[in-house]
């Protein structure tokens, strides 16, 4: 297996009513990209007890193009993004080259 050489980070803040279904639904999303995605490494959910309705995703991947040009076009993310649509109050992605 290649090494990674991206990580992507994703902040979320969600909608208080919504936070269990979308724990749910983004714990679903992590299982399915590491088991349908050869190229994503790692992709951990964490949540922090002072802000509880904020989601840290710390995610890794074989480079940038196997973010941008495989992962975000798989079937199961399209799915993801369209399911938690209204569930979310912000989103803040940041994609870092691992060195």
């Amino acid at each position: 297996m290649p090494q990674a050489t991206c990580a992507v980070c994703v902040i979320f803040r969600i909608k208080p009513q919504y936070f269990d279904q979308f724990l749910a639904a983004v714990n679903a999303q992590a299982k399915n990209s590491k088991e349908l995605e050869p190229w994503c490494h790692q992709f951990d959910v964490s949540t922090m007890p002072d802000q509880p309705h904020s989601v840290l995703l710390y995610e890794t991947y074989d480079d940038r193009p196997a973010f941008f040009e495989k992962h975000r076009t798989t079937n199961h993310f399209a799915t993801f993004v369209q399911t938690i649509a209204d569930w979310v109050e912000s989103k803040e992605v940041g994609v870092w080259d691992i060195q």
